[in-house]
Parts: C-alpha cells; sequence; structure tokens
C-alpha cells in the first residue's frame, strides 16, 4: 500500500511539473509586445513608486517585473528585501545605500576617522556602529542577491529616480513568479494608492499589487517582539509600525548621519580588484555604466554599447543576471540581433526609437516607438533592431543570464558574415556579387552610422 502511495505521488508531482512547464512555456507563445508605461502608482511621504503590471504575457514570458521609485531630497526608501534578486539602475540624481547581509560583521564603527570633530562625533556616533554603506550616482547597477535586506537615501539636491529588475523566476526564488517585498519597517501596506490608472482601475490586480509591500514586524506579537529585542512592549509597537501613515518612502526630520570614511578616486579604483570580492561580506555589488571610456563597442558617429556582466562584476555569477547601457546618435541603427541565452528587458533613459521584434513565425510582434520611461520586453531567441530617432536614444537593458551573448545578423561579426557566398546566393535567390554585397557592405561590428545606413535611400 504504502509503495502505491508513493507511486501516485510521484505521478501526481510529474503531472504538476509537466502542467507547469507546459503553462510557462504558453505564456511565450506571444503574437504581441507592447512598450509599456506603468500601470499603477503608490504615495508615500517622502516620494512615490510606479509599478509595472507584472501580469503582462510579456512579463510572463521572460519571468520579469520592474519598478520606479522617485525619491524626493531627503527621502528615505525603508529597508526592505525581495523574494529574487534585483538589479538596480540609477536614472537621475545621487545617494547612499547599504546591503545588510547576514552574518557579515559592521565594518563601519565610530572610532574611524571622520569629517567631524571629536565632540561631534561623541554625540552623533557614539556606541554606533553598521554594515558598509555607499554612495551611487547616475549610470549605476547596483546587484542585490534574493532575501539581502537594502535601504536607499537621497542625500543629493534633486529628485532620486531609480528602476528596480526583478528576475522572478530565477533559481533563488522558490515561490511564484510574483514579486514580494518584505519591509523592515512602516506601514506600508496601509498606503493609498494616489492613481491607479485605467489599465487597472478597480481591478483585481491593482488591489494585488498593493499586498505586494507589508512590514514583516506587523504580523508579530508586541510581548514576543518586545522579548526578541529586548525592549518595552511599547517600543515593540514602533517596530510593527501599526500606526505609521508615512508609507515605505519616508522623509528624514534631519540629514541622516552615516559613518562613511571619505575616499579619493584613487582609493575606489583600487578597491575594484583588492582581492577581497571573494566572499559575499566584501563583494562588491555596484559598477557604472554611463562612462563613456568603458564602452565596449564605440563608434564616434554613431554611439555606444557597454556591458555589465559576471567577468566585470562577479557577484553576477550568483545572480544569474547581467545588463547593459546603449546610446545611439541621430538616426544611428543598432545591429538587427538577438540574444541566444537570456530575456532581455529594455528600459528607456533617453529620447526614442523605432523598434521591431520578430518572433520565430517571422511575424513582427512589435513594430513600434519606444520612448523615455517606457518599458520593453525582448524574449530569448527573438530578433531585434533599434534606429534612433531625430533625438537619439539611451536604454539600459536587464538580461536573465550573468553572460548575455548577442548574435548579430548584419555586421563584420554577424551570422550572414560568416555564411560561404554560395549559400547566401542560394539561400536569397541573389547572384554572386549581390551575395557579396550582403556579407560585406557592413564593416561596423554592432553600431551602425546614420549616413551608411541611409546610404541605399
Amino acid at each position: 500500500m504504502g509503495k502505491l502511495s508513493l507511486s501516485v505521488l510521484s505521478f501526481l508531482l510529474l503531472l504538476g511539473l509537466g502542467y507547469a512547464f507546459r503553462e510557462q512555456q504558453g505564456e511565450c507563445q506571444l503574437s504581441n509586445i507592447d512598450a509599456r508605461e506603468p500601470s499603477y502608482r503608490v504615495q508615500s511621504e517622502g516620494g512615490q513608486t510606479e509599478f509595472w503590471d507584472n501580469h503582462n504575457n510579456e512579463f510572463r514570458c521572460a519571468g520579469v517585473s520592474i519598478r520606479r521609485h522617485i525619491i524626493q531630497q531627503r527621502g528615505l526608501l525603508l529597508p526592505v528585501y525581495h523574494n529574487a534578486p534585483v538589479l538596480v539602475y540609477v536614472v537621475q540624481g545621487k545617494g547612499t545605500y547599504g546591503v545588510l547581509r547576514s552574518g557579515c560583521a559592521e565594518t563601519f564603527e565610530a572610532g574611524q576617522q571622520q569629517q567631524f570633530s571629536r565632540e561631534e562625533r561623541s554625540q552623533r556616533f557614539r556606541d554606533d556602529r553598521h554594515q558598509k554603506v555607499e554612495e551611487f550616482q547616475k549610470g549605476d547597477v547596483i546587484a542585490i542577491r534574493a532575501g539581502d535586506a537594502h535601504w536607499v537615501y537621497n542625500d543629493g539636491d534633486q529628485e532620486l529616480v531609480v528602476v528596480v529588475f526583478h528576475h522572478n523566476s530565477n533559481n533563488a526564488n522558490q515561490l511564484d513568479q510574483n514579486p514580494r517585498s518584505f519591509f523592515l519597517a512602516g506601514n506600508p501596506g496601509n498606503q493609498q494608492e494616489e492613481e491607479q490608472y485605467r489599465s487597472l482601475r478597480g481591478s483585481k490586480r491593482g488591489q494585488e499589487a498593493q499586498s505586494e509591500l507589508g512590514n514583516v514586524f506587523s504580523g508579530l506579537d508586541d510581548e514576543l517582539l518586545a522579548e526578541a529585542f529586548n525592549v518595552d512592549v511599547e517600543t515593540a509597537r514602533k517596530l510593527r509600525g501599526q500606526n505609521d501613515e508615512r508609507g515605505h518612502i519616508i522623509r528624514a526630520e534631519k540629514s541622516i548621519q552615516l559613518i562613511q570614511p571619505q575616499r579619493s578616486r584613487q582609493e575606489r579604483e583600487q578597491e575594484r580588484h583588492n582581492g577581497l570580492e571573494e566572499t559575499f561580506c566584501s563583494a562588491r555589488v555596484k559598477e557604472n555604466l554611463d562612462r563613456a571610456s568603458r564602452a565596449d563597442f564605440y563608434n564616434p558617429r554613431a554611439g555606444r554599447f557597454s556591458t555589465l556582466n559576471s567577468f566585470n562584476l562577479p557577484i553576477l555569477s550568483f545572480l544569474q543576471l547581467s545588463a547593459a547601457k546603449g546610446v545611439l546618435h541621430r538616426n544611428a541603427i543598432f545591429a538587427p540581433h538577438w540574444y541566444t541565452n537570456a530575456h532581455s528587458l529594455i528600459y528607456a533613459t533617453r529620447g526614442a526609437s523605432r523598434v521591431q521584434i520578430v518572433n520565430h513565425r517571422g511575424q513582427a510582434v512589435f513594430d513600434g516607438q519606444v520612448r523615455e520611461g517606457q518599458v520593453l520586453v525582448v524574449p530569448q531567441n527573438f530578433a531585434v533592431v533599434k534606429q534612433a530617432e531625430e533625438q537619439g536614444f539611451e536604454w539600459v537593458a536587464f538580461n536573465t543570464n550573468e553572460n548575455a551573448a548577442i548574435n548579430t545578423l548584419s555586421g563584420r561579426t554577424s551570422a550572414i558574415r560568416g555564411l560561404p557566398v554560395d549559400v547566401v546566393a542560394n539561400a536569397y535567390q541573389v547572384s554572386r556579387e549581390e551575395a557579396q554585397r550582403i556579407k560585406f557592405s557592413r564593416q561596423e561590428t554592432l553600431i551602425f552610422n546614420a549616413n551608411d545606413a541611409r546610404r541605399s535611400a
């Protein structure tokens, strides 16, 4: 009887796994993809967060979601962790952040030399110590593991805008594909949506989205929480945040003072190669993609393309994610290509571009404009081409593989370039001379100059 029950259980398990696999594969049978804008917004005291609806088919296919935080000056995004690894890109502004790694030492202590006087340090930092904090700026990408709590503080002189990419189908997420955020303070689940856009107005998804945010302490008993922290019950109630109406982004009453050493640019450069990044506690999690000097592909007349993967940011090998930043000048073309091993989510940071995406049936599932602030999902192996409009185009891409690989369809290193001339001639029913022009007319690798692009017009 026991063996029979085990056999039945195994059969049901395999049946369930097979159904789940078929369901996920079915979600990638896409006949149409749209350039998406945020579906709803949650307002807080110190800023707001805009969410894209992760139930859209292309998001479900790729197993990803995205949100955008807009944090006012002196705004503090309360400590939070997620059920999946995330990549953060800084669109605008600068600030300070910390990633809390359980089991790692508090390496920033009040005894370190500060820019304050001894008396000020004694008053500000008496008995304080905390884990490492770092500054960030426009163009930085920050990699955060699933379950690592983190916080962000805007100590700059303008609004801070960051986009947060969640890889919900990552192996590190043992739940479903819905993004979940676990806050360590406040009462974010009690916030009111300032505005629900028409696509989700009054819908069940809009209501579900609000439940993504919650304080983990709020569900714990007052007395048990007081015992756990060795504090009085009244303090424990404050940890639960039951009467806190400020939201998940609060405004600091005074500038937050942090224990943070002043480092020169040379010291920051040396830190990148200090041999300690093999350990999680000291691993480097940040890299700037906006610097033109770090471009992997550069055409002075057309633009540049910079990649971030596990080779130049090793922690990405654990997250199984990568990123890239592209810049196209007016009318320039980013070569037709496909990602061989990753889905890609494009967030437009400036300008506009015409984009075409083609599926395995040869159907254009997207043919339209992508402009600043919009998001577009490009599924694995779908062919895609971009051409910037008059104002140029810039974007950041988040990829679901730590070393996302591109294969191009035209250009010096393309798949067509690698074919014998006679194969090209027979495949496209053209003369041998025409086949040679198809193969060799493009000498660029990835980014095509606007004048060359219009040469045949």
